[in-house]
C-alpha cells in the first residue's frame, strides 16, 4: 500500500523586467545637441542652434557597441 505524500507547490517563474536604457551622454537623453553659431572676423557667438545629435541619431539612448 503506498503512503500518499504532499508535494510541494509549484513556484511560479516570473519575468525578469527589462533593464532601462543607459542614456547618452553627450545629449543627456533627449535626442538634441546645442551649438554655439558664431558669426564675423572675431567669431562672436550670437546664439545657439539645436541639432540631432549624432552620437544616437537622436534617440537618447546610448548604443552598446
Amino acid at each position: 500500500m503506498a503512503v500518499a505524500t504532499a508535494r510541494k507547490p509549484a513556484r511560479r517563474r516570473t519575468a525578469k523586467p527589462e533593464p532601462e536604457p543607459v542614456k547618452c551622454t553627450p545629449c543627456g537623453g533627449t535626442g538634441e545637441v546645442s551649438r554655439a553659431v558664431r558669426v564675423g572676423r572675431k567669431q562672436r557667438v550670437v546664439g545657439q542652434q539645436t541639432g540631432m545629435c549624432l552620437a544616437c541619431f537622436g534617440s537618447g539612448e546610448a548604443t552598446t557597441d
